[in-house]
């Protein structure tokens, strides 16, 4: 799984990108809110993890405009914790939200969580005579059900 971490704390993007690192995630950072949407809107992630203070572009703009584009489920992680900025974060089309400081084992929870949901929204998809289900985590070749291990299923 593909993370974007958009956050200008180049300490604290070190430290995710370790921790998420251990958990199996592959991340990449971006420091400021445009080199983000950039790499938001060019390339394929699984998931965003988006602070809202950002040089260049401030992360609500950001989240707003990668929504007209791209459904990416995005976490904003941010020291602006109060319930306005809260809601705001939400209704400008974030899935989740967290405040910093923050448990690392639970941002990777609602990492896992926001995943889960999403994989949910999507259907099957079916290939040659292979269906994949991320929803249920099932696979069936020519009608026959696979037994994977969850890495299994992952890398495929």
């Amino acid at each position: 799984m593909r993370i974007l971490i958009i956050d200008d704390d180049t300490e604290l993007c070190a430290l995710l990108d370790e921790f998420l690192s251990r958990e199996g995630f592959e991340t990449n950072v971006a420091h400021d809110g445009a080199r983000g949407l950039e790499r938001a809107r060019t390339e394929a992630f699984d998931l965003v993890v988006l602070d809202l203070m950002l040089p260049q572009m401030d992360g609500l703009a950001l989240l707003r405009q990668l929504r007209e584009v791209s459904r990416v489920p995005v976490i904003i992680l941010t020291a602006r914790g109060e319930g306005e900025d809260r809601i705001a974060g939400l209704d400008s089309g974030a899935d989740d939200y967290l405040g910093k400081p923050f448990n690392p084992r639970e941002l990777v929870a609602r990492i896992r969580a926001v995943l889960r949901r999403a994989a949910q929204r999507r259907g099957p998809v079916d290939v040659n005579g292979v269906r994949l289900d991320p929803g249920t985590r099932e696979v069936y070749c020519d009608g026959r059900r696979v037994e994977l291990t969850t890495l299994e299923f992952d890398i495929l």
